[in-house]
């Protein structure tokens, strides 16, 4: 077999617990983004972009979806008879077998995938951040600074780089120390989360560390395995977009930024595309009476009512009288007539009755969870049915087959919440 110069291991296995209901049955990169994509697109695409045609996709939580939209990595020109996309569950080895622990552990799990195609370099990736980025460029100085491993890092401001883990370099960007997460940051440099390492370095570092920690991460044991050990770590400084949609209101606010008159992500570039998997839908429709201002519309949609400011996903209904504003509305849902919609989140296979409010009362944050819903924002859940004449406040959390009686007088106020199984 012919030697790969680099793969990709694509880290997709996250819960995204900060996304609440949106990911109570969908893996964090499987949701859906701009209208049209999944979070887990971007990355794909920069891979084939780049030149990178072997990626291993490494799944955990809820792949179901996931699974289906990566498919044999069509969209992406990753169906390759050597090479292409693998999804790559846990699975069990030697009479057992364990969930991936952590970033370093999963990478680990697959040591014999990496050796099937003898790379000289493995780029680890995550599946949930949206960026555009030439992994060339970063792959040219790792070379040309003889490194053992190469970090991408985001300046930040000082005040939020306790956030991050942190690198402090010398003038040639070669990387001193790390801090994950420190109290008070010595540096504005933020780790990305993508790493280029030289595979044999690679190969040992985890091999040794996973032997020491059951929870092996990249930022809190290999980085500093091999700082310690002395290894060449730089720095590769990213200057272009790139947003974590890692809680809620990053993530409405990354697809608001979608449709600004001039939007910080450009969706419509034509050297850098973004690649997905295409529905066969018929075009959008959209009725006389209907007003749309400052949005994204996805094939398939049927329009009759107002939309502003606001990214509508692929084979949408929404009927007369209804009046969307600041919203996110994912594929394949129906809404009736005479619904008003404010800073909403609608997850996909999602049926709205007529005559239902969403979003508008007083801005209380939720009482159950505190931490997810507080932003003004309120999610609705994939497959979730809301009958008519339902009115429903801020920060508000709904999934399942919902009927009147499991609202009060009709109506949820702000930070209220209603979860079910058995969504339909």
């Amino acid at each position: 077999m012919k030697q790969k110069k680099i793969i990709a291991m694509l880290l997709a296995g996250g819960q995204g617990s900060r996304l609440g209901i949106l990911t109570r049955h969908v893996a964090k990169p499987a949701i859906a983004f701009g209208g049209k994509y999944k979070i887990i697109d971007f990355t794909l695409s920069n891979c084939i972009n780049s030149g990178i045609d072997t990626v291993g996709v490494l799944t955990q939580y809820q792949p179901l979806k996931l699974n289906g939209h990566i498919g044999i990595g069509i969209p992406w020109d990753l169906d390759k008879n050597y090479g292409g996309v693998s999804v790559l569950p846990p699975y069990i080895k030697d009479k057992e077998g364990t969930w991936y622990s952590g970033t370093a552990n999963a990478i680990y799990q697959n040591i014999h995938f990496i050796d099937y195609y003898q790379p000289e370099y493995v780029i680890v990736l995550s599946g949930d951040h949206i960026y555009k980025m030439d992994y060339e460029k970063m792959l040219h100085e790792h070379i040309e600074n003889e490194a053992d491993a190469t970090i991408a890092v985001l300046q930040v401001p000082i005040e939020e780089a306790h956030r991050f883990g942190i690198m402090n370099t010398d003038e040639n960007q070669r990387i001193v120390a790390f801090d994950e997460k420190p109290k008070e940051p010595k540096s504005d440099l933020a780790s990305m989360g993508i790493y280029i390492f030289s595979w044999k370095v690679l190969r040992e570092a985890i091999t040794v560390t996973d032997e020491m920690y059951p929870n092996n991460d990249f930022g809190k044991h290999v980085i500093p395995h091999l700082l310690k050990e002395g290894f060449r770590l730089y720095a590769y400084q990213f200057d272009g977009f790139w947003k974590d949609v890692g809680t809620l209101h990053a993530y409405w606010e990354a697809n608001m930024e979608l449709i600004k008159l001039i939007p910080d992500f450009n969706l419509y570039e034509v050297y850098w595309k973004i690649y997905t998997k295409n529905e066969i839908l018929p075009p959008q429709y959209i009725a006389e009476q209907a007003v749309i201002e400052t949005c994204i519309i996805g094939e398939g949609s049927q329009i009759e009512g107002e939309i502003y400011n606001s990214v509508i996903g692929s084979n949408v209904c929404i009927g007369k009288g209804t009046v969307i504003i600041d919203s996110i509305i994912m594929s394949d849902t129906t809404i009736g007539d005479d619904c008003h919609i404010y800073k909403s989140i609608i997850s996909e296979e999602t049926d709205i009755g007529s005559q239902v409010a969403i979003g508008e009362g007083e801005n209380i944050i939720s009482e159950a969870y505190p931490e997810l819903y507080h932003t003004g924002i309120t999610v609705i859940g994939e497959r979730t049915s809301i009958p008519d004449g339902i009115s429903i406040g801020k920060n508000c959390a709904l999934y399942g087959t919902l009927t009147e009686d499991d609202f009060q007088n009709n109506e949820l106020l702000s930070g209220g919440s209603i979860i079910k199984e058995g969504a339909k």
